[in-house]
């Protein structure tokens, strides 16, 4: 096992965890936050269970998702800004909490849990099925275009889980406030699939064919 990868998995792990219990815990002024509580639960539990996994059977493809240094600009303007959303949305859902500013009900709190938990799963399908995964938009040596599975339907599947994820975060933390700022991400998404695709037609061999042939970037039907 390699020690230093697995000290620098740990370490952001941690520091995540930390982060995100400091960003809704001290707006909310109380750690009895119950919506906090269900969003790290089912964020960081798959997370370590899925890190492990990757650690002991998929080492390569660990350290491509820990890397997050954006080379091209356009990607690391819009990694900025979807940070800054995210603590936004985070900070906000606190303050919704302590001052009691809305209530999204308990219905939709558990379909925003059941639709994250799918975002989640389809996270963990689009990691088996791209070996060449990375956090940072990049071509790797010996990449091929990925056109199995979910990569059939749609061609940035990813995107798609992440968007299950992250709009259904707010949600979990009862936070319609929350919800509303977290729709930005919509925008940096779109921004950085169409900078992505214009890296990957230019340099990977045989996307531009796979472009015209599976039609859908993100959502079926729609685009």
């Amino acid at each position: 096992m390699d020690a230093k990868l697995l000290f620098s998995a740990l370490t952001k792990f941690l520091g995540g965890v930390v982060l995100l219990a400091l960003l809704l815990f001290v707006p909310a002024g109380s750690i009895c936050y119950e919506g906090a509580w269900r969003l790290m639960l089912i964020l960081f539990v798959p997370m370590l269970v899925l890190g492990v996994i990757l650690l002991v059977f998929a080492p390569e493809l660990l350290r491509r998702r820990l890397s997050s240094r954006e080379k091209r600009p356009t990607q690391s303007r819009v990694v900025k800004l979807s940070g800054l959303v995210f603590v936004a949305s985070f900070v906000v859902a606190g303050l919704d909490y302590r001052f009691g500013w809305s209530d999204v009900g308990r219905t939709m709190e558990i379909v925003a849990m059941i639709t994250f938990l799918i975002g989640y799963a389809l996270y963990w399908e689009v990691m088996r099925e791209n070996e060449w995964l990375s956090r940072t938009v990049e071509i790797s040596e010996g990449q091929r275009v990925v056109q199995t599975g979910l990569y059939s339907i749609v061609r940035h599947p990813m995107y798609l889980a992440t968007l299950l994820m992250f709009l259904s975060m707010p949600l979990v933390l009862d936070s319609w406030w929350a919800f509303l700022l977290m729709l930005l991400y919509l925008p940096v998404v779109v921004v950085r699939t169409i900078d992505e695709e214009r890296l990957l037609c230019k340099e990977l061999k045989g996307y531009e064919e796979y472009c015209q042939r599976i039609r859908w970037r993100i959502f079926p039907f729609v685009w």
